[in-house]
């Protein structure tokens, strides 16, 4: 049975510096999550979706709990997340990702429980993790008025955010994070008296042993993506682990044959100049110096593995002259260039992660949509050559992009491998002369190959548009799970049933910043950098709307809706296509403007719905819970693309209107 600890009485200020503190921890802890168990729970990466749904149920329930309970569930915030990370470090588990119609890369590693099992698990102990952490939030929330408390939490998101982007800049390794969490949990429990204080020490002692393991000691590294670990050659060269999945392997320019189909397919004798998207390991930039090319621009999104790659290669490909190295998203480089070259690769661009803040979208998703490969067309110079190789895994994943190539070149491409038992390999030209392939090297479309994809559905892995079976068993446990921990957690419903407006918002609002985020990697790269960046944009786009609500009173608070009506019909006129044409500089501004002015509106609505309200704790853990229910519906996208979000996230803001009609008396004074 829970026990209740001290609570300590704190003044003002005091409650303003812990709920800042506390909302740091909170939402570093969130973000360490995601990047750790990616890494150590094998292939949960792909669905780190679950983690980051998990996390907002966490803070639902902690707020829900605070708001009815004096025992604290606080001081054993740092016991459950020692406990949890003990656990996970102590099995080895790994998540079911079978299936011919969803593909993921994996090794052949013995197959773990079913992932509609593994996945509500995983979700349930974040959120009991997290939804310790948020009780100590909540306790300080309520202590201040509503948007006093809102202001102050914000602040504190933004520096969790903040703090933690910058380690993973810094390619710091686990057993830091554990370090800062686990001293922050002691500090901020220290005043519920002596149990509290054992037992946060012991946990922080257990975090640091348990993550200093894998923290430490040479062959590992972490990257702003994923755990690296690698075996060294006695000749030369590494063989990579990525989030402990053995993804590639170095080889001297002679042993690297499987890498020279597409210049073989090449009638011209000259290489000329060459850019490798995904070029990573060095193999493909050894092989295009080896053929002679006379410039190779080597586009790799990870700085750590490209580091590792440089330092190891036993050709020293990247030490070459010629060799001009980008780090950065493949799509986001060539948007911003006009150069042209001769032959252009998509060297196994196969990430084993997606993008935070969303469920379905990896890192190389962009890089095989129609839009892209009329980018690249676009890109090669007359007789240029387009070349892309993988494991493939389905013989349809090769009908896609070869259907897409042939669309766009308007010439059926050259193929190596159609049935995708190993290697596959396809090249094209809208030079019919620039290539040679005959009989069974020339592609032949099939009658049931999937359509091609587009920006807006980036779901190349995906053979038909649907929602597959073990996402919906999973997300029903995850559901059911939730209606059950909601009703533990805040007793009677009659309280919570009054805060329906603003649950209908977190649903809007978690749909209209995954939309952003989504928009915002199409535009500017899949790196980290640039979702990190959007993270705190929409963090503070939030607080300067708080700032402006508690300065400035709206006479009529319908406006607003209006406004917010507007701003996302704006959102759905603009196509992405055209501000991709747009100069870098420009198309920041425009697209910033176009995506923030709802969040902007949307957050005035909340804050000033929120800013007399009596039950704060309960009306932000609804709020919360709605982005619960968000999280989910933006599977959704994988029916109707990213766009079609925006006709949820306008619903979800009309039954906020309507649910919430008593709440929009006029400011005094009107």
């Amino acid at each position: 049975m829970l026990r209740p600890m001290n609570a300590p009485a704190v003044s003002v200020a005091s409650a303003r510096t812990r709920l800042a503190l506390s909302a740091f921890v909170l939402l570093f802890v969130e973000l360490a999550l995601i990047r750790w168990l990616g890494a150590n729970i094998i292939y949960l990466a792909y669905f780190s979706n679950f983690v980051l749904v998990g996390s907002f149920l966490g803070i639902g329930l902690g707020f829900l709990w605070a708001s009815r309970s004096e025992r604290s569930l606080f001081p054993w915030a740092a016991v459950a997340l020692s406990a949890f990370v003990a656990m996970v470090r102590l099995f080895d588990i790994n998540i079911e990702v079978g299936g011919s119609n969803l593909i993921f890369f994996a090794d052949q590693r013995p197959v773990g429980p079913p992932r509609w099992i593994m996945l509500p698990i995983v979700f349930a102990a974040v959120a009991l993790c997290v939804a310790a952490i948020a009780d100590g939030v909540a306790r300080n929330f309520r202590r201040l008025a509503p948007l006093d408390a809102y202001r102050w939490d914000l602040v504190g998101s933004i520096l969790g955010v903040v703090g933690f982007s910058a380690l993973a800049f810094l390619g710091s390794p686990p057993v830091v994070w554990g370090a800062i969490v686990g001293s922050l949990l002691l500090g901020l429990a220290w005043n519920h008296g002596v149990s509290a204080r054992r037992w946060g020490a012991a946990s922080l002692l257990l975090l640091v042993a348990v993550l200093g393991v894998e923290s430490f000691g040479g062959s590992q590294a972490w990257s702003p993506y994923y755990a690296l670990s690698w075996d060294e050659h006695d000749e030369g060269g590494i063989v990579m682990r990525i989030n402990d999945v053995a993804t590639w392997d170095q080889h001297p320019k002679h042993e690297a044959a499987m890498y020279d189909f597409v210049y073989d397919f090449r009638t011209a004798e000259e290489v000329g100049e060459v850019l490798i998207i995904g070029a990573g390991s060095g193999n493909d930039v050894s092989v295009a110096l080896g053929h002679g090319a006379e410039r190779v621009d080597a586009v790799e999104i990870d700085p750590v593995i490209l580091d590792l790659a440089r330092t190891h290669h036993p050709g020293q490909p990247y030490a070459d002259d010629r060799v001009n190295v980008h780090i950065d998203d493949g799509r986001a480089f060539l948007e911003r260039t006009d150069r042209q070259w001769d032959l252009i690769l998509l060297a196994l661009p196969d990430s084993l992660t997606v993008v935070l803040g969303q469920g379905s979208i990896r890192l190389e998703s962009y890089l095989f949509t129609q839009e892209a490969i009329a980018a690249y067309r676009d890109h090669l110079a007359p007789g240029g050559v387009f070349g892309m190789y993988n494991f493939m895994r389905e013989g349809w994943l090769v009908d896609r992009y070869a259907a897409t190539l042939a669309d766009a070149f308007g010439e059926a491409p050259c193929v190596v491998d159609p049935q995708a038992n190993l290697l596959t390999v396809l090249a094209v030209s809208e030079d019919p002369a620039a290539l040679h392939c005959h009989g069974d090297d020339r592609w032949l479309a099939s009658a049931d190959g999937p359509e091609p994809v587009s920006d807006d559905r980036p779901f190349p892995y995906l053979r038909t548009p649907h929602v597959p079976r073990f996402y919906l068993m999973a997300i029903a446990l995850v559901l059911g799970a939730s209606v059950l921990a909601v009703r533990v957690a805040a007793g009677p419903m009659r309280g919570l049933w009054r805060q329906t407006d603003v649950f209908f918002m977190g649903l809007a609002f978690l749909l209209l910043e995954t939309k952003n985020v989504v928009e915002f990697a199409l535009l500017f790269g899949t790196t980290w950098f640039v979702n990190a960046l959007v993270f705190v944009s929409v963090l503070v786009s939030v607080l300067a709307a708080v700032e402006v609500s508690r300065r400035v009173r709206v006479r009529r608070p319908e406006w607003l809706y209006a406004v917010l009506a507007a701003a996302l019909a704006l959102n759905w006129i603009v196509p992405t296509e055209w501000l991709l044409t747009l100069a870098p500089g420009v198309r920041l501004a425009v697209a910033g403007g176009v995506a923030f002015l709802p969040i902007f509106t949307a957050n005035l609505i909340f804050a000033d719905r929120f800013r007399d309200e009596e039950e704060s704790t309960v009306a932000f853990g609804a709020n919360i819970l709605g982005a619960v229910l968000g999280g989910v519906l933006e599977y959704t996208a994988l029916l109707t693309g990213y766009r079609s979000l925006l006709f949820i996230v306008a619903a979800a803001y009309v039954l906020a209107l309507l649910t919430g009609r008593r709440y929009l008396r006029p400011a005094v004074g009107a």
